[in-house]
């Protein structure tokens, strides 16, 4: 039996308060399949400041205990990295328009209770205040035959769709970070999803 779970929207000053704890929640979560992040709170310091610097920006966070267990952001299109507004021009739909979740984590023990949903009401909630009219997330994409890929993994996909988004088709964004195991940080694809609100 999971704690009871407050989700809570944070913006400005109680947005930033989080940020460190996002920052070690990222680094848990992001280690499994399909991203095999092997980050540190150094580089997770440095890639949040855009939630820190955006006036835009939403944190929906879920909180168990006192312990953020689940989170979910977004920016301004506009205010986050170029490499994710770029590949978003060639729809011909202004970047203006769009609010970019950038990701949604949340702790094995807290899945399959709706917070994912409650995390995407939130976000599409907020993006209509912003006046946006469309949302967009990436996933990465590894290969099926990945040494790392788990046999029981099961994609997102389903839950994605019928929340209304769809895959861009041949539009990718690359990002960069070091995979478990490796050396160096290695660039990936990640593919666009959007839904018009």
């Amino acid at each position: 039996m999971t704690a009871e779970v407050t989700v809570r929207a944070l913006t400005g000053e109680s947005l930033e308060a989080a940020l460190d704890d996002l920052a070690r929640l990222r680094i848990t979560v992001f280690r499994d399949w399909p991203y095999l992040y092997d980050g540190t709170l150094e580089y997770e310091r440095d890639y949040l400041r855009s939630y820190r610097d955006s006036p835009g920006a939403l944190l929906v966070a879920a909180f168990a205990e006192g312990r953020l267990v689940g989170a979910s952001t977004s920016t301004p299109m506009e205010d986050h990295a170029e490499a994710f507004a770029e590949p978003l021009k060639a729809t011909g739909l202004p970047v203006q328009r769009i609010l970019y979740g950038a990701e949604s984590v949340l702790l094995p023990a807290y899945r399959g209770q709706g917070l994912g949903h409650r995390f995407f009401d939130l976000r599409e909630e907020h993006a209509r205040r912003l006046g946006r009219s469309h949302v967009a997330f990436c996933s990465v994409t590894r290969p099926d035959d990945h040494p790392m890929r788990p046999a029981s993994f099961r994609t997102n996909d389903a839950f994605w769709l019928g929340r209304g988004y769809a895959p861009l088709p041949g539009v990718l964004a690359e990002f960069g970070w070091k995979d478990v195991g490796d050396r160096e940080e290695s660039r990936k694809p990640l593919q666009f999803w959007l839904r018009a609100l």
